[in-house]
């Protein structure tokens, strides 16, 4: 499905950092062109096209995240940022499908009133007070969960590979 070793390192080191990135980026430009229609005229394309790079990196990450899982000592840190990991595929996919819906909906007004001075393709307000309910909904749960992925990976990886006191010999 995707590479697992990059360079003779594992994959998803580097490809965690894409979906660091991506999701709340995209939550963040969702949320925008839901809310404002100035922004979704900008966006354009653009929003549904991020939204459908964020949801291919999720599982090309979790594939060479299930990859390093084979080659790691399991122990429950590493179990809890798998099964956590698994989690996130869900939200991002109601992303993608809401980026869709609000360009597609903006696209349609748009073209319904292009005659029309000033509009810039205004969404009717109960559709629009959805999307943005929902958009807020899916952006904070993504965002939320990538934040809990990332924070178990840094404790699977890093619970007692360092010290905080530093070097004993320092001086």
């Amino acid at each position: 499905m995707g590479p697992v070793l990059v360079n003779g390192l594992p994959a998803h080191v580097l490809l965690v950092h894409f979906v660091v990135v991506l999701v709340p980026l995209t939550a963040l430009a969702l949320v925008a062109c839901a809310v404002w229609p100035g922004v979704m005229a900008r966006f354009g394309l653009a929003l549904p096209v991020l939204a459908l790079v964020t949801l291919v990196s999720v599982p090309v990450t979790t594939h060479a995240g299930e990859w390093l899982e084979r080659h790691v000592t399991s122990d429950a840190l590493v179990r809890r940022h798998t099964s956590l990991g698994d989690g996130l595929l869900p939200w991002v996919v109601a992303l993608f499908v809401l980026a869709a819906v609000v360009w597609w909906a903006y696209r349609r007004a748009a073209r319904a009133t292009a005659g029309a001075a000033g509009t810039r393709g205004a969404v009717a307000l109960p559709l629009r007070a959805v999307a943005v309910l929902l958009a807020v909904v899916a952006a904070a749960g993504a965002c939320v969960q990538v934040y809990r992925i990332g924070d178990s990976g840094a404790k699977a990886a890093w619970h007692d590979a360092f010290s905080a006191a530093g070097p004993a010999d320092r001086g």
